[in-house]
Order: C-alpha cells, then structure tokens, then sequence
C-alpha cells in the first residue's frame, strides 16, 4: 500500500512541478560541472518523501535551508582551508531559498558553490605545487594551524597562500624526519599534489549531487540518507555480503587500477591467473572490444569489472613487477557470486582460568546485522544472513568445541537489518517480544520471536562499545531485559531510529524516466545499467528514509541513551563526540508502554558481585591502567588545533610520544611473558592483546561460577531451551 501511494505521489508531483530552475551562475577559470534532469527529478521527490513520510514529519523552510547551507559550507570546507570570506558572503544569498529551490528541483545554486570550491582546491594545488621545491627554514619556530574550524573565514588569496605554504612546510618536515632525502621529498610532495589534481579532475555531476544530498538529508536527521546509484549498489552488496563479479579488491594507483586482494573462492583465486600487485588496463565485455581504462575513476572501472554471474569479462593485465610499457597479459574470467567472508560473523575459542578452574569459551565477533535479502526473495537456500551464519557457528561451538560459555562481541557493529536483529535475538531466547516500534501515525507495533526453542541456553554475554548502534542495540537491549546474558563494554551510540530502503526507480513511471533519459543523455547509451543489462532508463539511487522509532520490551527508547552495559569499562571513543546525542539533528528519547514479555531470569542480584570482583581486579591490572592513560592521553590532545614547524621541536614530540608508546608496550609484552619489541619491529598477530575481551571472559567465568557451579544450563524457561 505504502509503495503504491508513493507512486502516486511521485507521479503527481513530476507532472505538477514543471518549474523552470534559475540559470546556474557560472565560475571563471573552472570546468563548471551542472546538475541534470534526473538529479532535479531526485531532488524533489525527496523532499515530497520527507514531507510526508518522514518520521519526524517536518515542512522545509527558510530555517531548513539556512542549516542546509551551513552544513554544506562545512562539509565542503570544514577547517576553512578554501573558501574566502568574499565566497561566503556571496553564498548568502542562498540562505533562505534552498527549501523552494529543492521543492522545484533546482540544484543550481548549490552546484554553482561547489564549482567555487573546485576553483579554489585547484587554486591551492597549483600554488602548493609551485612551493615544494622553495628552500625552507625548518629551524624556525612558526607553527601549522591545522584545524582552523573556529577561525574566522581568510578575507584574501595571499591569507590563504600563507596557510598553504604552511601545509607543504607541514608536509616537507614530516618527510624530513621520516628519513628521506630532500630531492626524494620533492617528488614525493610532488606525486602527491598531482594525484590530487587527477582526482579533481575526475569529479562529476553524481559526486557534487552525492555530497549536496548528505548535506540536506542530514539536516533533517542524521539517518535519512540519499545514496545515488553506485553508492546504492555498494550499500546493497555490503548489507547483502555478496556480489557478482571476479572477487577481487581493487584501488587505485597513480591513475592505475591495481588488485588489492585476491578474495578466496572467487573466480579470480580459482582460475591463478591473477595476483596481488597486478595491474589493469583493459577490459572487455565477453567478445567486446576493449576499452583502455588508464585514468579512469576507480567507480567507473570497477562498473566495468563487475557483472552478473555466468557472464564473461576479459582483462588486459600488466603482472606485478613488470614495467607498465610491457605487453600486456590478456585473461578471461567468467563472474560468480562472491561471498564476503571476512566481513561476516565468526568464532574463536578461548580456555581461561579462574579461581582454580578452568573455562571454555567461544567468541562470535558479529560486524554487522546483514542479509542477502535479493537471494532470499529469489528462494537461494544458502542465502547469507546473520543468524543462519551464527547459528551455524553456535552448533560447532556446542558439539565440537564443548564450550561452557558463549560471548557474543559487537563492538563497532553499526548495525543493519532490523529483521536478523529480531531472529539473532531468537537464538537465545525462547517465544516473546524482542522490539517495539512506533511508526509516523504513533502507532506501536510489537515484533517477536515466533520460534520455540533456542540454539544455546547456557551462560551468555554480549560485549558493546561507543560504536554498537542500532541493530546491536536491540540485540543487546533484549538480552539484558529478558535477563538471558551480561552485558559488558561501554554505552552505546544511541541510535533507536527504524530506516526504510527506498529504490527510486520502483516509484517513478517508466515513461517519466525515459523521458529524463531522453534530456539525459544524446545516445541510447543511458537505456542501459553500468553492466550492459537492459534495465530501466536511468537509475536514480535509493533514500534510506526514517519512518520510525525502536523501544525495548521494557518500553524504553535507546535514542539518544542507547543501552549501558551491567559491566562497564572506559570508553576508547570520545562520548562528546561520537554518539547519537551530539547529533543536533537526531530524534529525541521517550517511552512507550512495556511489552508483555516475561524474563527468563532475574540476573539483577548478581550484577553488584560481578561488579565488585571486576573493579577489584581493575585495581591492579596494569592493563587497565595503560587503558586510562591511553583515553587521558587522546582526551589531552583533543584540543590542539596547531603543530610546530621546527624539525628539532616536532621530531623531539614525535620522539617522546612514540618512546612513551613502545614502553607501554613493552610493560605489557613482558607482564605476558613476551619478548620486547624495538622501534620499528613488526608485532605478530598472535602476539597482540584485546584486554576488553580479555576481562570479559573473566567476568564470564565470575558469571558461571555463581550461578552455573555444575555447568549445568544456566536458565530454563517452559518448552525453550535445549
């Protein structure tokens, strides 16, 4: 129903608004880049869907578009290292008019400030190019203001000429006291000027249009997000942990396409016919022509690569260590579904000892709350999801590994799919409540596991962090309500928001579209996707809009408050920095009623005594202290906004600062019975430390001595668990 009334909507709103958008303001000594008229159709469907689905229901107005204005002027130059005063001044004249501009599809004025932007990043790398070979005094005693956000904006070109000499003395120091010679530093500085001439170069209409739709959806709040075309594609393939085409990583070079990574299992690792280090130069479709892709965007190459499986695609290869002007190796390679393994759920085991006993726990590090929701509609068996990965995970756990514990670790997981939020939940609790949710007419709809049983029923805790949001908010949330595990780690992000996944193109009439294609694109070639499959006429990317709100079966929103752990440890990320409550845009916390949901256990009793032997053993944990003067250290330099220029200055703080380091290291390498390490000497994975997962196993085994002595199942519920 929703979809079908959006449809009208659209439909209604590109006939009646027909409004012609003023004529762009052109900037001299620049390749102005101009909007066209899909972006304008975009544009203005957007703001018809915030309008009218947005949760927060909010009309644009002057006081929305002197934000929008603000934010972009800060996206586009956030240390005022571009613009002039003058630019901004005359930017004003937008300040109150970007609402109706939006609302008529004209994105002539923010488009007319980008490409005064463009001019003065080439001003600046010009004039940087120009400065590396300058003799520099770097026993001088000036300084680098490299965070100039709360400066006032420069009111001239030789103002900003001075802060970009400073930039190259910045960067010539640094080179300087790496070790490199003066002549290499010069060409370093050079190269790299220069590659960021290439990129800028590079930018075009759906990049300008990209960064002038975060500004506005941001404005609104901090999670309705427009993502244009191939931002949609990468969004849908990260949520989905798959995609088509050779498996491979790929990044750019000076200009070159170069493979990263060979994923394991892809077409490319099978067939051995690449490696690492190989760079492309060619590429051709099946039969096709080659096109020569030196220079390209990485965007527009990787397009190419890409493709659906079963089909072909040819590459023109250099192989590492040979020069560029060799001839080049010809491959073919036939694209296969690539499963993204190293970005999906996984285990480790750990034995512990604690007061003379000794513990097996298993570990499920979840990064994201992911699924292949197009390979579950097209009834794939194997779809990849979450909780059919951590499922799988869990039974090797219990009937291979015999564990006594499992943790569930979701620090830095930002969340994902609310559905496998609600079923990953199922795997440890048995029916009842896992989320409520209030859609944009306040009404509360409940979500439950529907399933009996669950996967493990034995002792349980869920590690957090500043980053869990979202998603892991509702997983942990859940779990501490129902009292079914411990939670451990610091507060999280606070974001207790429900987006929807919006594709355009499924919205707009097809002969709307092709009559955009049409003003589009001259040729034919606009009927046709990046991959040369026949699709719709032009793509129009996708909004992930907010529609509604997420509370706890206890009732309690974890907007803005997120979830606070049982066990609490300090926070590595600032939390006046990172956090859904220093978002000035974000939604407010409140409370619905409670759900009928009935806990399976009453852990509350027990939290003091966890509590208790955690703190005792933070007292003398040297650990823990190297943490505190870790965050103490970070909170310090937080405020600097300068760094000095002299040679002798810097390279004693940098001395300082990394001698300071490796002697923390050292002090914690032998407390373990491991040998020092030098300046410079590469650590071995095994050899590192995760102190916060650490002490989580610890309290776990605190955890199973009181309540499980006999390990025995730690909670039993009527018919559940097993």
């Amino acid at each position: 129903m929703l979809k079908r009334t959006l449809l009208v909507a659209f439909t209604a709103a590109v006939l009646a608004c027909q409004a012609s958008p003023k004529p762009q303001q052109l900037v001299k000594g620049v390749s102005n880049i101009v909007p066209d008229e899909r972006q304008a159709l975009v544009v203005k469907e957007v703001v018809g869907l915030i309008e009218n689905y947005n949760y927060k229901k909010i009309k644009l107005n002057d006081s929305i578009s002197s934000l929008i204005l603000d934010k972009y002027i800060k996206d586009l130059d956030p240390y005022k290292y571009y613009f002039l005063a003058s630019d901004i001044k005359d930017f004003e004249q937008f300040r109150n008019s970007l609402d109706d501009d939006f609302r008529n599809g004209d994105l002539s004025a923010p488009f007319y400030i980008f490409n005064v932007y463009l001019k003065r990043y080439n001003e600046w790398l010009t004039y940087t190019l120009s400065q590396v070979k300058n003799k520099y005094d770097f026993t001088q005693d000036d300084t680098y203001v490299f965070d100039r956000e709360k400066m006032p904006w420069i009111t001239s070109v030789a103002g900003l000429n001075d802060v970009w000499k400073k930039k190259v003395k910045y960067d010539l120091v640094n080179l300087k006291i790496a070790g490199s010679t003066p002549a290499k530093n010069i060409e370093t500085l050079t190269k790299r000027y220069e590659s960021l001439k290439s990129q800028a170069s590079k930018v075009n209409n759906q990049d300008v249009f990209q960064t002038i739709m975060d500004a506005f959806t941001e404005t609104i709040d901090p999670h309705t997000n427009y993502f244009n075309p191939a931002n949609a594609q990468q969004f849908n393939e990260d949520m989905a942990r798959s995609f088509e085409g050779i498996g491979a990583r790929l990044r750019q070079d000076n200009d070159i396409l170069k493979i990263e990574e060979i994923i394991p299992g892809g077409p490319a690792f099978k067939s051995k016919l690449l490696s690492a280090g190989d760079r492309i130069v060619g590429v051709a479709q099946g039969a096709g022509e080659f096109e020569d892709i030196i220079g390209w965007r990485i965007d527009n190459s990787v397009a190419k690569i890409k493709g659906p499986k079963g089909t072909k695609v040819r590459l023109k290869i250099i192989p590492v260590g040979r020069e560029l002007s060799s001839k080049p190796v010809i491959i073919e390679l036939t694209r296969e579904r690539i499963v993204m393994e190293d970005q999906s759920a996984k285990k480790t085991v750990k034995t512990i000892q604690s007061d003379g006993k000794s513990y097996k726990i298993g570990i499920i590090r979840v990064p994201a709350f992911y699924a292949d929701f197009k390979a579950a509609n097209a009834g794939d068996p194997n779809y990849k999801s979450t909780t059919r990965d951590v499922k799988l995970l869990i039974d090797t756990l219990k009937n291979k590994d015999k564990v006594d514990a499992i943790v569930m670790d979701l620090r830095a997981n930002g969340g994902g799919s609310l559905v496998e939020a609600i079923d990953l939940t199922g795997l440890f609790i048995d029916k009842g409540p896992v989320v409520q949710v209030k859609d944009i007419k306040n009404s509360v709809e409940v979500s439950e596991d529907t399933n009996a049983g669950v996967a493990w029923s034995g002792p349980f805790g869920v590690m957090v962090d500043r980053l869990s949001a979202s998603a892991s908010e509702i997983f942990a949330g859940a779990i501490q309500d129902y009292g079914r595990g411990i939670i451990m780690g610091t507060q999280t992000y606070g974001k207790g928001t429900v987006q929807s996944s919006i594709d355009l193109n499924r919205l707009v009439n097809p002969s709307i579209l092709q009559r955009i294609a049409a003003l589009v694109s001259k040729d034919k070639a606009a009927v046709k996707t990046v991959n040369g499959k026949d699709a719709a006429p032009v793509q129009l990317g996708q909004i992930n809009l907010t529609m509604a709100k997420f509370y706890r079966v206890t009732g309690s929103s974890t907007q803005h408050k997120g979830v606070m752990p049982d066990i609490q440890f300090p926070s590595l990320y600032p939390l006046n920095k990172i956090g859904e409550d220093t978002e000035p845009s974000a939604l407010p916390w409140d409370e619905v009623q409670r759900s009928n949901f009935k806990a399976v256990a009453d852990l509350n009793p027990l939290k003091p005594e966890l509590i208790k032997l955690h703190q005792a053993r933070m007292a003398n944990s040297l650990d823990y202290k190297t943490l505190e003067q870790d965050i103490a250290d970070v909170k310090k330099r937080e405020g600097e906004v300068s760094v000095t220029l002299n040679e002798t200055k810097l390279k004693a703080e940098r001395d300082s600062l990394e001698t300071k380091s490796l002697a923390r290291i050292n002090q914690l390498r032998v407390a373990k019975g491991l040998a020092p390490v030098k300046k410079g000497d590469k650590i071995k994975k095994e050899e590192n430390f995760d102190f916060i997962e650490d002490e989580s196993l610890q309290i776990m085994a605190d955890f199973m001595r009181f309540t499980n002595p006999n390990k025995a199942e730690l909670v039993k519920v009527k018919g559940g668990f097993n």
